[in-house]
């Protein structure tokens, strides 16, 4: 019994570790799938749907940048111009999320998805308002 648990405990560690790093495009402007695993500024979709973050003049992707790495769990990925993606970890299961952050004018595009599972139990949500009330705060979006 002891072995069996300990065996499967450590598959789901391997295949939690196995998300390790990947290569993406910018998926900032694409709307989410049709697993309750994601929320983006861009789908109309009510499930999927979180308010536009408007950006203050102040607002640039260094600042950006700064406030999204305050969020739990987060590493930046990858940087470039405009567009920010962070890696978000989660403590016990050690799941990776994507964080996709991009300047669009006077907007910033939020995308926050799941990598693996169906259902996030609104991880990605809470997530995403909490970077809008991290960057409220340090006042780079209204």
């Amino acid at each position: 019994m002891i072995r069996a648990a300990f065996l499967t405990l450590s598959l789901l560690m391997i295949s939690a570790c196995s998300q390790g790093v990947q290569t993406m495009t910018d998926r900032t402007l694409l709307p989410c799938g049709d697993k309750p695993n994601c929320v983006s500024t861009q789908d109309s979709r009510g499930e999927h749907n979180i308010e536009p973050f408007i950006l203050t003049e102040q607002a640039n992707i260094n600042a950006i940048e700064r406030a999204a790495l305050e969020l739990p769990g987060a590493k930046l990925a990858e940087k470039r111009d405009d567009y920010l993606r962070i890696e978000c970890t989660s403590k016990i299961m050690r799941f990776v999320d994507d964080l996709e952050l991009r300047i669009d004018g006077n907007v910033l595009l939020v995308r926050s998805e799941s990598r693996i599972g169906y259902s996030d139990f609104g991880v990605n949500r809470k997530r995403a308002e909490q970077l809008r009330k991290q960057l409220q705060a340090e006042k780079l979006i209204q």
